[in-house]
C-alpha cells in the first residue's frame, strides 16, 4: 500500500504544473510547511482523490518530513445527494475525518439555511473563518487564526464572496419582515469589502504574523465584480498568497498590490480533481502546486486506497447509493451543461449553460412547463449542475441535476418584467452568470454587442435598465411580447420569490402556485410521466432548440 500511495504521489507531482514565485525570506522554519487546499468539494468525496485521496496525500506529506495543514475554501457541503439528503451534516463528518484545520464559508454552505449553517459551524472539529461575514454589522466567525510552527506565525484570513447574498437563498439573511440582517460588507464599488479584510490582515499582523495566507471564496468571474480575487489584491496589501475557490477554475496569477508587490493566487477546481498545495520552505520561500488527478475515471478507491477516511465515506454512502441507484429512464445521447467538443487552456470542458441554450436546459426548463401549465418557464443556468449521459438514468442522475431543493411556484407577471428579467440575467453574456435563463415557452436574442446598461443597488439586486437593451425579438408561443400583457411564469422559488441572483423585478407580483414540488421532482416527473421514461430526439441537439440566439454584431441597416 505504502508504495501504491508513494506512486500516486509522484505521478501527480510529476505530471502537475508548478507555478511559483519568491518572496523575502521569513523566520526560519526547521521543516518545510505544506498546506494542502480544496474548494468546491460540492460533496464530492469519493470522486477524482476522494477524501480518501486527500487523506493519503497528506499523511504521504507529513511521512517526508514536512509539517501539513488542510484547509477548504468553500462549497464543501453542498452538491451531490449525500449532503442534500443529509442537510450536511455527513460532509461536516467526514470534513473532520479527514482532519481539516480550517475552512471558510463558500455562497452554499448558507444553502441549508442559516440555522443549519450555525449548526453545522458547531459540528465541525475546525474553526470556520471569515472576515466580512456580519450580522447587524458584527464578525459572526472569527476574521482568520494563526498557526505557529518553530515560533513562525502562518495567519489564515477568510474571505466570502459578497455575491452570497444572490447565489445562495436571500431570504436566509434576512429578518422575518425581509430585512436585511446578515451581510458581506458589500457596496456598489467593493471599499468597504476591501476595507473589511485589509482590517483583518492588519489585525493578524500585528498579532504578529510572518505570513498571512488569505482563504478566499471569490473567482475569477465577470459577474463577481467588484469582489473578484484580482480586485481584493489590487486594493488591499499584506497578503501572501490568496488561496481561491467559487469559480472552479485551476488558474495561478500573481497580482501586484496596492504597493506594487505581487500576491501569489491559485485556484483548485472542483469535486478533488485538483488538490492545491502552498509550501512554505525552511529558507522561507513560497510555492505552489495542483496535485492533478491524471488517472481518468479512476478514483483513488479503484487504486486500492484504505484507510480510516475510505471506510467513513463508505459508511456514509453505503446505504444510500442504494436508494439512488434506482434506474428511473433512458437516454440514447447526452443531455449537457458542458459544451462538447470545446476545452479551455487547460483542457477542462467549458461550461456553457450559464451562456447559452443547451439540451440539458431545455429539458429542464420544458419540465418546469409541463408541470405548472404556465405560459412561460425558466431554470436559471447555476442551478443546473451536471450532465447526463447516455445510458439509464437513475434518481442519483437527477438530484445531481437539481441539488438545491428549490420548489416549484408560478405567478403572474407582465411582459416587461419578463423582458427586464430576461436582460438582467444576460447582462454578461457571452462571460458566464449563475442566473442565466434556460427557458421554455418563449424565445429570445441576446445582442452580445449592446453594453449591458442594467442598474443595481449595493446588494446586488436588480433596479432597472438605463439605456438599450440588449436581448430582443423576445416571443411568448411564437407571439411577439406584449410588455403590457399578463403571463404566467414558473421557476422555482429561489428566482422568483427569494431574489435570487438579484432578480427583484417580480417584487408585488400576483403567487399562484407557491412551492408546489421540489425541483428534482419536477425533472423526475416530466421525464418519468410525460415523457414515459425515455428522452424523444428533439433533445438531442446539444446546443438546444434554438430557443436563445446571441447576435455578436448589429444587423446592416
Amino acid at each position: 500500500m505504502k508504495k501504491l500511495l508513494s506512486l500516486m504521489l509522484s505521478l501527480t507531482m510529476l505530471l502537475a504544473g508548478v507555478s511559483f514565485a519568491e518572496e523575502t525570506a521569513g523566520p526560519a522554519l526547521q521543516k518545510d510547511l505544506v498546506v494542502l487546499f480544496t474548494s468546491d468539494v460540492h460533496c464530492g468525496i469519493d470522486q477524482n482523490w476522494g477524501a480518501a485521496g486527500l487523506y493519503a496525500v497528506r499523511q504521504a506529506l507529513e511521512a517526508a518530513g514536512n509539517y501539513t495543514l488542510l484547509v477548504d475554501d468553500g462549497d464543501f457541503i453542498q452538491g451531490e445527494p449525500v449532503g442534500t439528503m443529509t442537510k450536511g451534516e455527513t460532509m461536516i463528518d467526514v470534513m473532520n475525518a479527514v482532519g481539516y484545520d480550517i475552512a471558510i464559508p463558500g455562497n452554499h454552505e448558507f444553502d441549508y439555511g442559516m440555522d443549519r449553517f450555525l449548526e453545522l459551524k458547531e459540528k465541525a472539529h475546525f474553526p470556520y473563518v471569515s472576515a466580512n461575514f456580519e450580522k447587524d454589522g458584527q464578525l459572526v466567525l472569527d476574521p482568520y487564526v494563526v498557526k505557529e510552527f518553530d515560533g513562525v506565525k502562518v495567519a489564515f484570513v477568510g474571505a466570502t464572496t459578497p455575491k452570497t447574498l444572490v447565489t445562495s437563498t436571500p431570504r436566509y439573511f434576512q429578518d422575518e419582515n425581509g430585512s436585511w440582517i446578515y451581510g458581506f460588507m458589500q457596496d456598489e464599488t467593493g471599499a468597504k469589502f476591501y476595507a473589511g479584510i485589509q482590517k483583518a490582515v492588519d489585525d493578524a499582523r500585528a498579532e504578529g504574523a510572518d505570513y498571512v495566507i488569505l482563504l478566499a471564496h471569490l473567482g475569477d468571474e465577470d459577474e463577481s465584480r467588484p469582489y473578484r480575487y484580482d480586485e481584493l489584491i489590487q486594493n488591499t496589501n499584506g497578503i501572501d498568497v490568496l488561496l481561491d475557490g467559487h469559480s472552479h477554475d485551476y488558474n495561478y496569477a500573481e497580482v501586484l498590490n496596492k504597493d506594487g508587490n505581487p500576491v501569489l493566487r491559485q485556484a483548485c477546481g472542483t469535486k478533488l480533481k485538483s488538490i492545491g498545495m502552498l509550501r512554505i520552505a525552511t529558507d522561507g520561500k513560497l510555492s505552489l502546486k495542483l496535485y492533478n488527478w491524471d488517472f481518468g475515471d479512476f478514483t483513488a478507491a479503484d487504486l486500492g486506497v484504505s484507510n480510516p477516511v475510505s471506510e467513513a465515506v463508505s459508511a456514509a454512502t453505503e446505504e444510500l447509493n442504494k436508494q439512488l441507484s434506482t434506474v428511473v429512464a433512458h437516454t440514447d445521447f447526452d443531455l449537457l451543461i458542458n459544451d462538447p467538443e470545446a476545452v479551455d487552456e487547460n483542457g477542462k470542458a467549458i461550461r456553457i449553460v450559464r451562456r447559452a441554450e443547451t439540451n440539458l436546459g431545455d429539458l429542464c426548463a420544458d419540465a418546469y412547463l409541463n408541470q405548472s401549465g404556465a405560459d412561460i418557464a425558466w431554470v436559471n443556468g447555476g442551478g443546473i449542475r451536471v450532465d447526463i449521459k447516455a445510458g439509464d438514468i437513475t434518481m442519483n442522475d437527477i438530484l445531481k441535476v437539481h441539488p438545491f431543493g428549490n420548489a416549484m411556484c408560478v405567478i403572474e407577471v407582465t411582459g416587461q418584467q419578463i423582458l427586464d428579467a430576461l436582460e438582467w440575467n444576460a447582462r454578461v453574456v457571452p462571460g458566464e452568470a449563475g442566473g442565466f435563463l434556460q427557458v421554455a415557452g418563449l424565445t429570445y436574442e441576446i445582442h452580445t454587442y449592446i453594453p449591458s446598461s442594467v442598474t443595481q443597488d449595493d446588494d446586488s439586486m436588480f433596479t432597472g435598465v438605463a439605456g438599450e437593451y440588449r436581448v430582443k425579438n423576445v416571443k411568448v408561443g411564437g407571439e411577439d411580447l406584449d410588455p403590457e400583457k399578463v403571463y404566467t411564469l414558473a421557476s422555482h422559488d429561489y428566482m422568483l420569490l427569494s431574489h435570487g441572483d438579484g432578480n427583484t423585478m417580480f417584487d408585488g407580483a400576483k403567487l399562484l402556485v407557491e412551492r408546489s414540488m421540489l425541483d428534482n421532482q419536477v425533472l423526475l416527473n416530466y421525464i418519468t410521466d410525460t415523457l414515459g421514461g425515455v428522452i424523444p430526439p428533439e433533445y438531442e441537439n446539444p446546443y438546444g432548440q434554438g430557443r436563445i440566439v446571441a447576435v455578436a454584431e448589429a444587423p446592416a441597416e
